[in-house]
């Protein structure tokens, strides 16, 4: 089992919504969950130790994910090779409120950053890079909802592999038993962890994050 709050899947995609820009995680009053799948010799030292190190680069951008399913798309529930162990990273929400403050979009955004050459600039000088993609069901089936990640690079990868996280949980059995549920069992027993949208209070972030926005 795993440490997280779950909920029957099918209960809680009734609940989310079906379109737009919305950060889906778990959350309370001082963390939010983050999803990463990584070779197990960087998994098994993450989970182990509390925190990213070993064989982890500080010198590559590493991406989070607040949403379980996006991460499942992404690691084929785990079947890819170098993305075998799941983690569940709890990071204070303080950081993470942070970190989206800081975000500059991966591609040219006219309507957020005017000119091309000042998005240009403020990519150089953040550690941040936002993207917003297609989110995902637990078949792989692209979803009119988008889902967010969260690339980090220097001083920010940094805070994040030994400042930021609360607790690291390897999640990789629960998302084997989930797997085997989904695509060898009844679908309807599938659980995910409980996720809600996540509110974004200053309008300025929201604004530039496109909350909401198809």
């Amino acid at each position: 089992m795993t440490k997280l709050r779950t909920e029957p899947y099918h209960s809680q995609k009734t609940r989310w919504p079906q379109q737009g820009r919305h950060i889906l995680a778990q959350f309370d009053a001082d963390t939010i969950v983050v999803y990463q799948a990584y070779r197990p010799a960087i998994g098994r030292f993450a989970a182990e130790h509390q925190r990213f190190g070993g064989p982890f680069s500080l010198e590559r951008m590493t991406w989070i994910k607040p949403n379980f399913l996006w991460m499942m798309y992404r690691s084929g529930w785990g079947t890819k090779e170098g993305q075998e162990v799941t983690l569940a990273v709890r990071l204070r929400r303080d950081a993470f409120d942070k970190v989206l403050a800081e975000a500059v979009h991966s591609t040219y955004v006219p309507e957020v950053y005017g000119e091309r050459k000042a998005w240009e600039q403020l990519g150089k000088r953040s550690d941040v890079r936002l993207q917003w993609d297609p989110d995902h069901g637990p078949s792989g089936d692209k979803q009119e909802r988008r889902a967010i990640q969260l690339g980090l690079r220097g001083a920010a990868i940094a805070a994040y592999a030994r400042e930021w996280i609360v607790e690291i949980e390897d999640i990789s059995a629960f998302v084997a038993e989930q797997r085997q549920v989904w695509f060898e069992g009844d679908r309807s027993a599938l659980v995910t962890p409980r996720e809600e949208v996540y509110p974004v209070d200053d309008p300025a972030v929201a604004a530039k994050l496109g909350i909401g926005l198809a």
